[in-house]
């Protein structure tokens, strides 16, 4: 049995793809193909289909027109090493997108990820549930995390 996460984009899905496994490291197009016949979302030949990886995760992916929009209920999250990877992921997939609070964003496609510091959760459980008040309490003022502030909240 396997379990493959399947995304479902309006328009500009190759562009995405590309993206994505341009960031994360691991990640591969395995392949892009049409649809081999009519379906409600166009002739045989114009709906593209993808299989790809980002990092441990397998995806499929089809560029089938408006259905329903990406949402929060569904979002990617990458657990980032140090400030240096959450601010390239920041900025390459926040371009042309929206950022919120807590880490998230939505990158032009619509599709929402959450770019959080490994660090967070270990900050977060530790066994001093005043450090783990603090660091939440310091997170939930931060759009994009900072590792150090985190650190330092914890340190107060």
């Amino acid at each position: 049995m396997k379990v493959t996460q399947h995304l479902w984009f309006e328009k500009d899905m190759k562009a995405a793809l590309d993206l994505y496994v341009s960031l994360i490291p691991g990640s591969a197009i395995e392949w892009i193909q049409a649809i081999p016949g009519d379906t409600p979302s166009g002739p045989e030949g114009a709906v593209p289909m993808a299989s790809f990886t980002l990092g441990d995760q397998r995806y499929m992916a089809i560029q089938a027109g408006p259905l329903d929009p990406f949402n929060h209920s569904f979002s990617v999250m990458v657990e980032c090493d140090t400030q240096q990877e959450i601010d390239r992921l920041w900025d390459a997939l926040g371009e042309g997108g929206s950022t919120e609070q807590c880490g998230w964003l939505r990158d032009r496609w619509g599709l929402c990820w959450q770019i959080a510091p490994t660090r967070l959760g270990e900050l977060m459980s530790d066994p001093d549930p005043e450090v783990g008040r603090r660091v939440t309490q310091a997170m939930l003022k931060m759009v994009k995390f900072d590792i150090e502030g985190l650190e330092a909240a914890a340190r107060a």
